[in-house]
Parts: structure tokens; C-alpha cells; sequence
């Protein structure tokens, strides 16, 4: 496939902008909506946020040789080089001048760039644009689109598909964790290089979100890994996080490909009606790709019986616990469907590594195990994370550090408490709740559950715990740290790898 070569007309058509001649063919570099990262040849695209305005920096990008920006009607003032009614200045609705000061910045009134009206791109909002853009590339190059949602599992489902599916096709994947309405623009710029395959994990917290990524990214083929219960406090209940998440099944035909769990109900339920072809995965009865005489190994991952459409083997992993198993049998389905060969999809899977943060183990000095989990939780998360280290409280002592889980409004305290039993019925001989009123509940509770009070810790932030855990610690533990991304447990695991590694 050709690569597709962006210049500022192509840019100005495809967001249905009006934009003056000059270096009109001139071909960008990246597209970037923070001005700190463009490189000289990059498009900026000034976007509008809760605290800040990229359109204060727009003088400054053309200055280090921006090929342009995507700016709103008005928002950029007139003195800085606009003459008449150019439509990238607001034509003939543009604001005063001191409108323009105080909407942009200081910098924007003083500052003078030569021919600037050549190379910005007017249009009404900036976020629509970018996102028509992307829409844009995504329909003019021949790649084929896997977008993947559910409440866990997002990123090693993505992480996964991509490395099989690499082991034959040219793959792009969501840089980082660009996964939203304004990051998932960003990753399919990347399909301007006309990949064989893009994979793009789809993240959403709120209804309407996930149909707004899908109609940008117009997948081919779609994978849906599950309902939980993360972002709960946004929902009224579960059946309505489902809801959400079914907007992956939007604008589908019958050449559209869906990955599912057969193991979810809520998931299976909504999927009844689907259009195009459907490919299962779990242990029930049926589903495309199965799993057999499942066998958890704790720390050395698992191994499973499969049986798939192209024949039955095993498949072993170094991925702790069941949840990804099931993010493997996704990914083995999606692999199978896009033609790569069993014995290849058997062969890699045991390469495969956990993201940062997502359940990385870390040997330490004296025998000290550390589970690197820190990047985010939920409810659902965690309790297939106790599973792990259930197996192995068996035989050493367990510590875990477990920080509030956000998001989850007024179901908070209970599922915390929910949480905390589980721990303790999973043998955690040492716990460390870090957070506010939720986490202080999830102590209680284990410690009711039969934890002995001494043995149960609060502490308000990351910060306070890392060094109370740090000289709990003693040879042989193994030490399991996670919780949502807003109680920066990530404190805490680089606090032992420093001081214990």
C-alpha cells in the first residue's frame, strides 16, 4: 500500500475548512496537539482544555517552523498579520482586538509572525477537526482496523493482538495509552504510513463515548473483552456500563468481524443481533476459540487446552492470572481471523511481557517478589489479582498494598469492603489500604473478615505508605501493589525497587 502524504490543502478538505494559497503542498510532519513536543513540518492543532488554551501558543509553533495550525474562527488575534475578512481570522465575525487578547493570551497580542495567514486552518472547533481528520486517513488508506473496549483487560488485549498479528503484517498500535476522543485521533495518524494493520484500544468512562471512536476509527473488526465494574460511579448499574460498552457494535455490516466473551452474559446478551460474523472466546460450551483444563501456575502464569478453528493445542503464558488467559484467547482469535498460523500464535504467546505497571513481576534482593500493578484498578481487577497471590500465600508471606479504587460513586464503600474480605480470604497476612473513607473501609473489613488488627495499615496518600511498607518487608515476601492511578501506588512499587532492589 502507498503511503499517504498530508499536505495543508489535503488537511484544510478533509476537516471542510477555507484556508488562503501558500505551502498549500507542502507535506507535514506529525500532528500534535502539545506544542512542546512539535518538531519543525508538524501540524498543531490548538485545542480548547479545562485549564488551558492551545490557540496561547500558536505564535510561538509558527516561530519553530510549524508547516501550520488547525485554529478556531476568531480565536487568534488580527494584529498578529490577518487583513480583511480572512476566514482563518473569523472573517467578518472575528472578535476585537482586545476580545482577542483576552481569549488567547498575552503572547498572542505582541507577538508578529511573518505570513502566518498562510498556514493556519480556520474551522469552528478544533476537536471536531482533528478528529475528522483522522477519520479522514483512517478511510484513505487500505488498513485493516481492530478496536478493542471493556471494562479490563484493554491494553493486554491490544499489546497481545498486535505482537501476533506482527509476527506476519506491518502493525501500527494507540501510542501509550491514547485511547480517547482526543488521543485515538493522534494514534491513527500513524496509518498515514499504510500499515497492514492498525490495533487501537478504545477507553470511555461515560455513554456516548465509545460511539464517537468508533464512528472516527470505523473498525473492521472489533473486540469486546468484558463488563465490570470500573467507572460504576458514571452508571446507574452494570446493565448500563454495558450499554456503553455496545456502542463498539455501532455502524457494524456484514463484513464486520466481532471478538467476544462467551463467558459474559451481559456481554453476549447485546451481541445477539449482530450483523457481521461473530468469533467467541472463554471456557463455555461452543465458543470459537475455547479453553480447556486450565491450570494456574501463580507467578509462572498459566497454561490451557484451546481448541480453535484452525485445531486444538496449548498454550502457555507468563501473564499472571485467569483475566488474562482470557485477553490471550481473545487475541489467538483475532490472530486466527486475520490468517496467522497456529504454531506461530502457540510460539509467541510465551514471549509476551505484561505492560508497565500491569502486573510486572520483580525479583528483589533476599528472595523479595515484588507485583508491579500499579497503573490502574478496579474492583474486578483486583480480585483476580488476590487469586494470584492466593497460590502462592501458601507457601511465603504476602503483603499487599492496595490503593483506593476511584470512579465507583456511591457502590464505593461496599465494593471496598467487598475488596478487603477478599483479601484476607486470600491469606494477605500484611494489608496497607491506602486512600480516603473507601479504602479506610476496605481495612475494616479485612480486618473483620479475620485479619488480625495489627496486621491492617491505612495511610492517607502513596506517599505516607512507601516508606512504612518499605520496612515491613523481609526476605522471601512477595509484595502485590496495585490501585487506580489517582492513588499514585507507582509510589510505593519504586519505592521497594529502589530500596529493596
Amino acid at each position: 500500500m502507498r503511503e499517504l502524504r498530508l499536505t495543508l490543502a489535503w488537511i484544510a478538505a478533509a476537516v471542510g475548512a477555507v484556508r488562503r494559497a501558500g505551502g498549500a503542498d507542502d507535506v507535514i510532519g506529525d500532528v500534535v496537539t502539545d506544542s512542546r513536543t512539535l518538531r519543525p513540518g508538524d501540524l498543531f492543532v490548538a485545542l480548547r482544555g479545562p485549564r488551558y488554551d492551545g490557540h496561547a501558543f500558536v505564535d510561538d509553533v509558527l516561530e519553530r517552523g510549524a508547516a501550520g495550525a488547525i485554529v478556531e474562527q476568531g480565536s487568534v488575534g488580527r494584529n498578529a498579520g490577518s487583513k480583511g475578512q480572512d476566514p482563518a481570522y473569523g472573517g467578518e465575525h472575528a472578535a476585537s482586538e482586545g476580545e482577542q487578547g483576552r481569549r488567547a493570551g498575552p503572547d498572542l497580542r505582541t507577538r508578529r509572525v511573518p505570513d502566518r495567514r498562510t498556514r493556519l486552518i480556520a474551522v469552528p472547533d478544533t476537536l471536531q477537526a482533528l478528529q475528522r481528520l483522522a477519520h479522514a486517513v483512517r478511510t484513505s488508506v487500505e488498513t485493516r482496523v481492530v478496536a478493542i473496549t471493556g471494562s479490563a483487560g484493554k491494553t493486554t488485549t491490544k499489546e497481545a493482538i498486535a505482537a501476533l498479528l506482527a509476527t506476519r503484517f506491518r502493525v501500527v498500535k494507540n501510542k501509550g495509552n491514547l485511547n480517547n476522543h482526543i488521543g485515538l485521533p493522534l494514534s491513527l495518524m500513524q496509518l498515514r504510513t499504510a500499515p497492514d494493520v492498525a490495533v487501537m484500544e478504545l477507553g470511555m468512562n461515560h455513554a456516548g463515548e465509545i460511539s464517537t471512536l468508533v464512528d472516527i476509527a470505523a473498525p473492521d473488526l472489533r473486540v469486546w473483552t468484558n463488563v465490570g465494574d470500573a467507572h460504576l460511579g458514571f452508571f446507574a448499574s452494570a446493565d448500563a456500563i454495558a450499554d456503553a460498552k455496545a456502542e463498539i457494535l455501532e455502524q457494524a455490516s456484514a463484513a464486520t468481524v466481532l471478538v467476544c466473551n462467551a463467558d459474559d452474559p451481559r456481554v453476549m446478551e447485546r451481541t445477539a443481533g449482530f450483523p457481521g460474523r461473530v468469533l467467541t472466546f472463554g471456557t463455555a460450551e461452543g465458543a470459537t476459540i475455547r479453553a480447556r483444563a486450565i491450570r494456574d501456575r501463580g507467578l509462572a502464569g498459566s497454561s490451557a487446552d484451546i481448541d480453535t478453528p484452525a485445531g486444538n493445542t496449548t498454550i502457555e503464558t507468563a501473564l499472571l492470572g485467569r483475566g488474562n488467559l482470557f485477553n490471550l484467547l481473545a487475541a489467538t482469535a483475532v490472530a486466527i481471523d486475520c490468517g496467522v498460523g497456529l504454531n506461530q500464535i502457540v510460539a509467541e504467546i510465551p514471549r509476551l511481557q505484561p505492560a508497565d505497571r500491569r502486573g510486572a513481576v520483580r525479583q528483589l534482593r533476599a528472595g523479595i517478589t515484588l507485583i508491579d500493578d500499579s497503573y490502574n484498578s478496579s474492583p474486578a481487577a483486583l480480585r483476580q489479582a488476590l487469586e494470584v497471590v492466593a497460590l502462592e500465600a501458601r507457601n511465603r508471606r504476602v503483603i499487599a498494598v492496595l490503593g483506593e479504587m476511584l470512579e465507583l460513586g456511591t457502590h464505593s464503600v461496599a465494593l471496598h469492603e467487598s475488596c478487603g474480605r477478599a483479601a484476607a480470604a486470600a491469606g494477605v497476612a500484611r494489608l496497607f489500604a491506602v486512600g480516603g473513607a473507601a479504602a479506610r473501609a476496605m481495612a475494616g473489613a479485612a480486618a473483620s473478615a479475620g485479619m488480625p488488627a495489627s496486621a491492617v495499615s491505612h495511610f492517607e496518600t502513596s506517599e505516607q505508605a512507601a516508606p512504612a511498607v518499605a520496612a515491613e518487608v523481609v526476605s522471601r515476601d512477595l509484595v502485590l501493589v496495585k490501585g487506580s492511578r489517582g492513588t499514585r501506588t507507582d509510589i510505593v512499587a519504586d519505592t521497594l525497587a529502589a530500596e529493596l532492589g
